[in-house]
């Protein structure tokens, strides 16, 4: 069966999150909300996320799932926003765990994490069942350890692990990123079906030659990705990956996001003041 699926375009972090139901049942996921963020101001707000919960409603769906496709270094999730709007659980890779540990000491922050940051933590090739539609979790490391997709009927959301054809493929230089463990990911989302929609989490327009585009198929990423396409061995593609690595900076909001995304969206505890405060750790990215 094929699910509807619902994007939203968010062009402050050029960040793509999904609505995908069973028309026929009317059950739901979203997959990667978006909290509004200004890092000048340390202020949040929701707009992103409320046409999120304002589409939900209007087309008369229950949400199951509000899914997280990894920890984002490039936006804060709003996954409690919605959650608190329309229930569901909240769901990430079982690899969380490792991005917490690193994360949690480079913030010195270990303390304030605990397993109930998410709801489910799902296992690799987990099935979750979308109304009548079958749905599973495969693992895609290599971008970070937590990353994985997320297959219902023929779309899958693979999060940063890819992006357009034009644009190639995540980075593999964040802490537990390799870019070997990357490639295998990569191959195994070529492995589905050559009809397979593929949903990105990101697009950035190819450096503004184009229009911004985040839905392809397996079939056209295997015919032309720059970077992982059909004929690129192991070898090249982790050679190209390393050099390109090397060459790009500190996500924009990598600093806050991942404080706040290891904690499922939470911010920080509230201090002796009343008020939450996210670090900065001085040079050490």
């Amino acid at each position: 069966m094929t699910p509807k699926v619902d994007s939203f375009f968010d062009p402050t972090t050029n960040s793509i999150s999904y609505i995908v139901s069973d028309p026929g049942t009317g059950r739901a996921a979203i997959v990667d909300p978006v909290l509004d963020f200004d890092p000048a101001a340390g202020r949040t707000s929701t707009g992103s996320a409320d046409k999120l919960i304002a589409a939900v409603r209007d087309a008369g769906l229950s949400v199951d799932w509000i899914l997280e496709t990894h920890v984002h270094a490039d936006h804060i999730t709003a996954a409690p926003h919605v959650q608190a709007a329309l229930g569901g659980s909240t769901g990430i890779g079982a690899g969380v765990a490792e991005v917490q540990k690193t994360f949690g000491a480079l913030f010195n922050m270990e303390s304030d994490l605990d397993g109930a940051a998410f709801d489910r933590l799902f296992a690799d090739g987990e099935a979750i069942p979308l109304g009548d539609i079958a749905g599973r979790v495969f693992f895609t490391p290599g971008h970070t350890p937590a990353c994985a997709c997320y297959v219902f009927g023929d779309a899958a959301f693979v999060g940063d692990t890819m992006f357009m054809p034009d644009s190639g493929t995540a980075r593999a230089d964040f802490p537990g990123g390799c870019a070997e463990t990357l490639h295998e990911s990569l191959r195994r989302i070529l492995a589905l079906p050559p009809e397979t929609r593929l949903f990105m989490c990101h697009d950035y327009g190819a450096g503004g030659t184009r229009d911004f585009a985040w839905e392809t198929t397996v079939a056209e990423q295997r015919r032309s990705n720059i970077h992982c396409r059909d004929g690129v061995s192991p070898e090249d593609y982790v050679a190209a990956r390393t050099a390109r690595d090397a060459e790009l900076p500190v996500p924009r909001l990598m600093v806050p996001a991942v404080q706040v995304n290891i904690r499922g969206g939470r911010m920080p505890p509230p201090e002796d003041n009343g008020r939450s405060y996210l670090k900065v750790p001085i040079d050490v990215l």
